[in-house]
């Protein structure tokens, strides 16, 4: 959540709309599960009684999750928050043909948030969170312990002072491992003794259980005899601190560092699409773009809505003056971006040096329509209106509106401007305002030393003292 302010509970989230759902190994299919399916609630985090017979689950009123005018919070139990408040319930699974939903006495309907369940391995208590709003990482979490078919609830002595959650039952249910923040943002493990008749010990710490710097979550029992387990190989660990330290050496210009963390992380994960990108963005960045390519095109194929990898592309194809590659490319960019200004503004203009201008128009009027005051989109778009080969496209009324404004907002400065000005101005019929316009970019090319525009703008002023509106050749010429 970038806009909350606490950065120990940043991890604020809580499904608003949802159904339960099984899968079928027999069938290969999911199938909604009937007394957890209602669409007017959400049901969530359903978990197994031992013997398989019943799913426990929380449930609430389905909610919007982004309503109109909504104030977005700015911390864990912010009023502004979207306020949900869940109820545990139980069903019958009945192989599948569910049943008739029933809440849990003592954890539910009590104005607060029960969630998170855990049935105990012989069945006999719930063990679940509570808490004001939502579920799971909130400072308020509370461990409470309930009988499985209802009863009173009871606040569980193994408590601590900031977040209690992610708890589970060792194999013999003795033993309870929950997650907690009392000692550090990072959430860190805590060990509850549970005796015959349910009753918990105060919370034991785990101590060197990982890095100060590092969280523990969603712990797990593994049910193993002493010395059974050798080795815990976590590739999936590795591999994002590559990720990590390749984009540490690139930010810092290490392109050479970078490339080789970025290698790295390939040979665990060859297909990954952050990898690839990255890969692409540091060769690049080291000037060799053939070599980038290969990578962003990995990356796309990878994963499909990889804005960031088609924009690398979109852009290395037009660097290397591959028309239709780029015009793919920044058509995938505006497909996953429909209101991407430069994505539209660049895709118009690889489309108006192919010829096809009457999409070159539509994509650079979309990017105005976005940014009003984008100078390329205007001039560009001004330009096809003034000097388009066919006739149909031409609008010399609208040309000179956009190219006056480009023109305002360049304060009059950029002999390119007004040379789009000039022509709009002819295609308007308007030659001594086209006269008087090239005439000032002339002078202000000329100014700023650069002949060879100052020598094309002669030949367009030459057209119009004729009494000749320019045509498209000429005027892509100047581009």
């Amino acid at each position: 959540m970038n806009n909350f302010t606490d950065y120990r509970f940043l991890q604020v989230f809580y499904p608003t709309r949802g159904i339960l759902a099984y899968y079928s190994r027999a069938t290969g299919r999911r199938e909604p599960l009937p007394g957890a399916d209602d669409p007017h609630y959400v049901q969530t985090d359903g978990v197994w009684s031992p013997d398989g017979k019943w799913v426990v689950f929380a449930r609430a009123e389905a909610k919007d999750p982004d309503p109109p005018g909504h104030t977005l919070p700015t911390h864990a139990n912010d009023p502004n928050e979207i306020q949900i408040q869940y109820s545990l319930y139980k069903v019958p699974f009945n192989n599948g043909l569910g049943g008739k939903a029933e809440p849990i006495v003592g954890a539910s309907n009590n104005g607060m948030s029960n969630n998170f369940p855990k049935v105990s391995p012989d069945g006999r208590w719930i063990v679940f969170v509570k808490n004001r709003n939502g579920q799971l990482m909130r400072p308020d979490s509370e461990l409470y312990m309930v009988p499985f078919d209802g009863g009173e609830a009871r606040r569980m002595n193994c408590n601590t002072s900031r977040m209690n959650s992610w708890h589970s039952f060792s194999p013999n249910g003795r033993w309870l491992v929950f997650s907690s923040k009392s000692r550090s943002p990072y959430t860190q493990m805590f060990l509850t003794h549970i005796d015959a008749d349910g009753q918990d010990s105060p919370p034991i710490y785990v101590d060197n259980s990982t890095a100060s710097n590092r969280a523990v979550n969603i712990p797990e029992f593994v049910k193993a005899p002493p010395g059974g387990i050798q080795s815990i190989d976590v590739p999936a660990s590795d591999f994002y601190k590559l990720l990590d330290e390749a984009m540490d050496l690139q930010g810092k210009g290490d392109l050479m560092g970078a490339m080789t963390e970025w290698q790295q992380a390939l040979e665990l994960e060859p297909t990954d699409a952050r990898a690839n990108n990255g890969m692409g963005i540091a060769l690049g960045m080291a000037g060799k773009s053939a070599e980038a390519v290969p990578y962003f095109q990995k990356a796309v194929q990878a994963q499909a809505e990889f804005f960031e990898a088609y924009y690398n592309l979109a852009v290395l194809y037009t660097k290397q003056k591959q028309a239709d590659s780029a015009i793919g490319a920044w058509q995938n960019v505006v497909r996953i971006r429909p209101k991407f200004a430069q994505g539209h503004e660049s895709l118009g203009s690889a489309l108006y040096v192919k010829g096809d201008f009457s999409n070159a128009l539509r994509e650079l009027r979309s990017a105005i329509e976005e940014e009003p005051n984008r100078v390329v989109s205007l001039r560009l778009a001004s330009n096809l209106l003034a000097t388009c080969p066919d006739s149909s496209l031409r609008n010399g009324t609208e040309a000179v509106a956009l190219a006056d404004r480009a023109r305002q907002l360049t304060n009059g400065k950029d002999p390119a401007v007004l040379d789009t000005l000039s022509a709009a101005y002819a295609e308007k019929g308007s030659f001594a305002q086209a006269i008087d316009t090239e005439e000032q970019a002339v002078d202000l090319a000329t100014q700023e030393g650069d002949v060879a525009l100052a020598g094309r703008l002669k030949v367009h002023l030459a057209r119009y003292e004729s009494n000749e509106p320019l045509r498209e050749g000429a005027a892509r010429a100047s581009f």
